[in-house]
């Protein structure tokens, strides 16, 4: 398994501002749920992605279908990184289309490992980051 290169986590956490986070769960048991609060109340802007709860609110945010249509409406914000809280599977497309969206980051969740993903994302110029949680990844570098 390809490791994240040294500093990665770090530079993508300092230089994130708005994360489309895909597999949200209005479940408040759910990970994805505890994850978007914890990014949220750390500053961050969170669009949900989900769809079957397309339209719905969730923390405050309207949920979205895909990348795409998070890409199309949010205005003149652009995706930083995608959290991706789906199978290592479904992982591919999500980061085929991060790279359709233009972000500039690829966050797959502990558990969600894609090598052909991470390399096609990488090709494109996206920096990945494979099983891990920024919500594990913050405190330990202090942030």
């Amino acid at each position: 398994m390809s490791e994240v290169e040294p500093g990665d986590v770090e530079h993508i956490l300092k230089n994130t501002k708005l994360i489309a986070l895909v597999g949200a769960s209005a479940n408040p048991a759910r990970d994805s749920h505890e994850v978007m609060r914890f990014l949220q109340g750390k500053g961050y802007r969170v669009i949900p992605v989900n769809p079957g709860l397309t339209g719905k609110e969730l923390n405050g945010e309207t949920v979205y279908a895909s990348l795409r249509d998070v890409a199309e409406k949010i205005g003149p914000e652009k995706i930083d990184m995608v959290d991706v809280f789906r199978n290592s599977e479904a992982a591919g497309p999500v980061a085929d289309e991060a790279v359709e969206a233009g972000a500039k980051y690829v966050w797959m969740q502990l558990g969600v490992v894609n090598e052909e993903a991470a390399e096609r994302a990488r090709a494109a110029g996206l920096r990945v980051v494979m099983n891990r949680c920024p919500k594990i990844e913050m405190p330990r570098l202090g942030m």
